[in-house]
Formats: C-alpha cells, sequence, structure tokens
C-alpha cells in the first residue's frame, strides 16, 4: 500500500489496517500468539509486509518504503492500539525505523533500511538499563573506538523485542556523548534474554554486551534527544487506540447489563464516567495528532508536543483501562476477559520512554516554567 498525504488516502490507510486486524488479529488470535514461544505470529506479520506494506510505511522511497511519517506511523499504531495486537511492527518499524531515517546517516539507511522495509530484518532500540531511567544522560553502557568501528559493554533492560531482534540500535556513551550505535543481534560479546512482564502481549528483553562490535549511527545527545521524541510520539499513538478500546467496551457493556430492570447505562453516575472518558480520550487524541504532524517535519515544536502528548495519552490510557474494569463490575477482574489485558498495557506503556512525572517535568522545562 503506498500511503498519500491527503486525509482521503490516510482515511483509507486506517479503514484497511482496521479491516485486516479485525480478521487476522481477533481477541482469541491475541490470547494464542501472546502465550506462544514467538510472541506474535509470523504469518500475520508476513502478511502486514506483503499486502498492506506496513513495514516500509515511514521508510523513505529511495530505500524500498512508501515514503509516509510519523502521521501514517500513527495511523496504524492507533489501530494495532485498539487490539493489543503483539507484532514486530512497533520495534522495528516505529522505533528502528525511524532513527535510521531519522539519523541523516546514507550508509546505515541503505544497509538497513531496505531489508526493515520487506520485512526481513527485525530490529528496536534499546536505551534504558538498570536504574530504570530513560533519560540519555543518564547511560552508562560505554562506546569505544576500535579498528573496525566501535566496541560496546554494558547492560540494557526492558528493550522491546530486544531477545530476539536481528538488529539493535544500542544508546551508549562515547566520549562526545551518547549515540546511537548498530549491533547485530546474533554478533559475539551479546547476550540476551527474555524478561517475564506485565504485559504479555508485548515482549521485553535484556541485552548484555561484551565488548560487542558496532557501527555508530547519527550524532551524539541531539539527534538521541530526537529518536527519544520520536518514539514517544509512536506510543502516544498506540496509547490513544488502547484508550479509545477501552471506552468502546465500557459504554457497549453499559448498555445490555441490566440491574434493577435497567441498562446499567441509563444510571447518571456511569454516563458521567462515559462522558469524562470520552472527553479525555478525545483530547488525548487530538495531542497525539498534534505531536505526530509536527514530528514530521523539523519543527522545533516537535520535543514540546512530544513531552505533552507522552504524559497525557499515558494517563488516559491508564484511566481508561481502569474505568473499563469499573463499569464492567467483576467481570472486568477475570482473566477471561480482556479488560485486564488493556490496563496491563497501559501500565507497561506508562513507563515506556520515561514516566508521566517525567515528561511533564521536561515539558515544564521547554516552555520555561
Amino acid at each position: 500500500m503506498v500511503t498519500g498525504t491527503s486525509t482521503a488516502e490516510r482515511e483509507q490507510l486506517r479503514a484497511s489496517v482496521r479491516r485486516f486486524l479485525a480478521d487476522r488479529s481477533p481477541s482469541a488470535a491475541v490470547r494464542r500468539w501472546m502465550e506462544s514461544d514467538e510472541g506474535h505470529d509470523p504469518a500475520v506479520w508476513r502478511q502486514m509486509v506483503d499486502q498492506l506494506g506496513l513495514a516500509g510505511l515511514a521508510i523513505p522511497e529511495e530505500y524500498g518504503g512508501s515514503g509516509g511519517g510519523p502521521v501514517e506511523l500513527g495511523i496504524v499504531l492507533e489501530e494495532m492500539g485498539r487490539g493489543l495486537v503483539p507484532s514486530p511492527f512497533f520495534a522495528t518499524v516505529a522505533l528502528a525505523g525511524q532513527a535510521l531515517a531519522a539519523s541523516g546517516d546514507d550508509a546505515a539507511k541503505a544497509r538497513w533500511l531496505p531489508a526493515i522495509a520487506d520485512g526481513s530484518l527485525t530490529a528496536t532500540v534499546a536505551l534504558a538499563e538498570e536504574t530504570g531511567s530513560w533519560r540519555p544522560e543518564d547511560v552508562a553502557a560505554a562506546a569505544t573506538p576500535a579498528d573496525d568501528g566501535w566496541r560496546l559493554s554494558g547492560t540494557k533492560m526492558f528493550v522491546i523485542d530486544g531477545h530476539s531482534a536481528d538488529l539493535l540500535l544500542v544508546v551508549a556513551r562515547a566520549g562526545d556523548g551518547p549515540g546511537l550505535f548498530a549491533v547485530e543481534g546474533a554478533s559475539a560479546g551479546v547476550n540476551r534474554t527474555r524478561l517475564d512482564a506485565l504485559d504479555p502481549t508485548r515482549r521485553l528483553g535484556r541485552v548484555e554486551l561484551d565488548g560487542a562490535e558496532a557501527l555508530r549511527v547519527g550524532g551524539a545527545t541531539p539527534f538521541v534527544r530526537t529518536v527519544l521524541d520520536l518514539a514517544v510520539v509512536a506510543l502516544a499513538a498506540e496509547q490513544v487506540g488502547a484508550a479509545q478500546a477501552c471506552l468502546n467496551a465500557a459504554v457497549e457493556y453499559a448498555k445490555v447489563r441490566v440491574q434493577f430492570d435497567r441498562p446499567v447505562g441509563s444510571f447518571q453516575a456511569i454516563k458521567h464516567r462515559c462522558a469524562d472518558l470520552l472527553l479525555e480520550v478525545e483530547a488525548a487524541r487530538s495531542a497525539s495528532y498534534h505531536a505526530s504532524s509536527v514530528s514530521a517535519g523539523e519543527s522545533a515544536e516537535r520535543p514540546v508536543a512530544a513531552a505533552l502528548a507522552a504524559a497525557y495519552c499515558s494517563a488516559v490510557l491508564t484511566r481508561a483501562a481502569k474505568e473499563n474494569i469499573q463499569i464492567h463490575g467483576g467481570i472486568g477482574y477475570t482473566w477471561e476477559h480482556d479488560a485486564h489485558l488493556y490496563l496491563r498495557r497501559a501500565k507497561s506503556s506508562e513507563l515506556l520512554f520515561g514516566a508521566p512525572s517525567e515528561h511533564r517535568a521536561r515539558l515544564a522545562d521547554l516552555v520555561g516554567i
């Protein structure tokens, strides 16, 4: 599928992805995949690549992609968030693909972007360490110059698909500050393990580096900050989709659950909960759309928009997931119901790339409060 820039083309993209996921990634399938060894369905991932062209969505046309950007990427992630779809898409396309495309490193883009676009390469970005901090300035992993490039040493935690990705883009500290370094996942000096995660629909890994060979990608600290901004904007889009799914589920249940001979949705307390949640989800969607729009270029507003979207969308998804469980009552707490999966996603993604409080603090710094 070739993406465009018009509203009609973007809505066509949304409709196509929604139909595909409704058919190939229903709740029952998600539950099967989250318990499998792979964590996703390779056949469905292949169809996403071949039939919809999603792997190349945000990759320039000269590298085999369709030339889209954060806006088109946000549309797909919103739809994936609605269904908690387990897939290499987020790590490979939203994280690594965007990082490479924004790097300005022509050699790195030519080497890896075509393989990402055709689905033959999975990739991810590794930033956080055992301290749990996602701030580039807190990175302790070391990058040492070597005859053949660089050597990396250190431990990375909470790496999305870190235990299985073919390519790792690792944030490590060099002489000029934190930078991004490409490491082949199967190379010597790389030890990877899967972590037990709260969210079973998203796999996280631990990556230990002991003199692993690496190639530098892009510049120093400002570029790493750009990579993180693009990541939180992508995550915000996914969170909006999941929050919308929670709202939809709560409203539908309120229509059919009868108490005292009336649907519970007719009670004022439930109406107010749903109405308040609708306002919050729509506000989150606006924040996400704005962040995606300004991230499509080199706007100086991107850091502010990214911090705002990260803080607000995380909070809204958590509230939506909790309200969904509350409105469902006892059944919402059971393993058989999907409500708990959305709460798990909410609490897990709330801490990815920094907690909401950290993004609020950064936002305050950026606007001079």
